[in-house]
């Protein structure tokens, strides 16, 4: 596929970002309210199938509609929410599709995962706004952001690929599948053999400060979708899309850390965190403090594609200043909400206990991103 164009987009750094919805100025009078609790949401992309062999669109948007109660109850208590959704099985979906397409069609443009990620947050974003809207109160609208998330070129998990997409195989036919297109594979957490796609660490959500602004104005953001549209930027601000699949859950934590969320909410597909999971030991938690979900992270508690990136985004969104996560499953979410379910993760960071990378800033060269450049960019997109 020719290389497309770099899109020339202004990437404010997280040092020029407008003050959270969340954070109340220094220099608010002290008759100022105080602003809404902000929550963010992170939605499965498994979440919205039912995990058979053959996915349908009316199961997903069954399932988005199965999350409005829930997410409307939040609202009308106060509380600014922001969906993040993941994109595994679709994102794989879309780009199987596009390949056996240019089998029969070669005069068709085949899609590269950056342009898989835009397609699914399209998707995906239909789907949970057409099922939210009709139970959120008058007046707030689902409003489904189109999402980039700058990463480092120079990020290792380019050549080491670990994130599951599209669907579960058996061993035999993933192998024979990898063997014909070059795919790197994986089995799933016992579900199955998948295709594996890089999946680099986001260091940036270009378009925080506008879902700012949509929290501000009451609306009910959906963003983050799939962990963003994976890019890495220039120094004279272009974004260009890479191929790979950002966590959603990181993706969702960095952002809620950017916003000022006092919480975030991880759905997944258990409905409480377990400890010694598929032993006789086997026992559910309804409470994790900081230090005891780290010990248990670097134990191996929590493996990855499974539990491991969901804990590690809440050990960072709460190093970072967050007040509690939630990590529960769907069907108990509006348990979870009430105290009912769940388990909680709870507690900063303890002195000496490793936190995770700082913001990225303007002039940090994993970004490459100049400030300089970043202003002229901003300028010109404002004339």
């Amino acid at each position: 596929m020719p290389e497309e164009p770099a899109v020339r987009t202004p990437v404010p750094p997280l040092p020029r970002h407008t003050t959270s919805p969340s954070t109340v100025p220094a220099t608010a009078p002290a008759s100022a309210p105080a602003p809404a609790p902000t929550t963010v949401l992170a939605i499965g992309g498994n979440a919205l199938l039912r995990g058979g062999r053959r996915a349908t669109i009316a199961e997903q948007f069954e399932a988005a509609r199965q999350l409005a109660a829930p997410v409307a109850a939040m609202v009308r208590a106060g509380t600014r929410v922001v969906v993040t959704h993941g994109n595994g099985p679709q994102v794989g979906f879309i780009k199987r599709r596009s390949d056996l397409v240019a089998e029969i069609a070669p005069e068709l443009p085949l899609l590269d995962l950056d342009m898989c990620v835009a397609d699914s947050q399209g998707s995906i974003g239909y789907i949970l706004a057409r099922g939210l809207s009709g139970a959120l109160p008058a007046g707030v609208r689902p409003v489904a952001v189109l999402t980039h998330t700058v990463v480092d070129a120079a990020d290792p998990a380019f050549t080491r690929p670990t994130k599951p997409i599209g669907t579960h195989y058996a061993r035999d036919e993933a192998e024979r599948l990898a063997a014909l297109h070059g795919w790197a594979i994986g089995e799933d957490a016992g579900r199955g053999w998948r295709r594996l796609v890089p999946s680099p660490a986001p260091r940036l959500v270009v378009e925080q400060d506008a879902i700012a602004a949509l929290l501000a104005a009451g609306q009910l953001v959906i963003a983050g979708g799939g962990g963003g549209i994976p890019v890495v930027a220039a120094p004279d601000g272009s974004l260009r899309g890479v191929e790979a699949v950002v966590d959603k859950d990181a993706t969702s934590a960095l952002l809620a850390r950017g916003l000022g969320a006092q919480e975030l909410v991880i759905t997944t597909g258990v409905e409480r965190i377990a400890l010694d999971f598929g032993t006789p030991h086997e026992r559910f938690v309804d409470l994790l403090h900081w230090d005891e979900a780290e010990r248990h992270l670097a134990d191996g508690q929590f493996p990855e594609g499974s539990m491991g990136p969901k804990v590690r985004a809440a050990l960072d969104f709460l190093a970072g200043g967050g007040s509690s996560v939630l990590i529960t499953s769907p069907a108990a979410l509006g348990a979870a909400l009430a105290g009912r379910a769940g388990t909680r993760i709870v507690g900063a960071s303890p002195a000496g206990v490793r936190a995770p990378a700082p913001a990225v800033r303007a002039d940090d060269p994993a970004v490459r991103v100049d400030a300089a450049d970043l202003d002229r960019n901003v300028a010109a997109a404002e004339t």
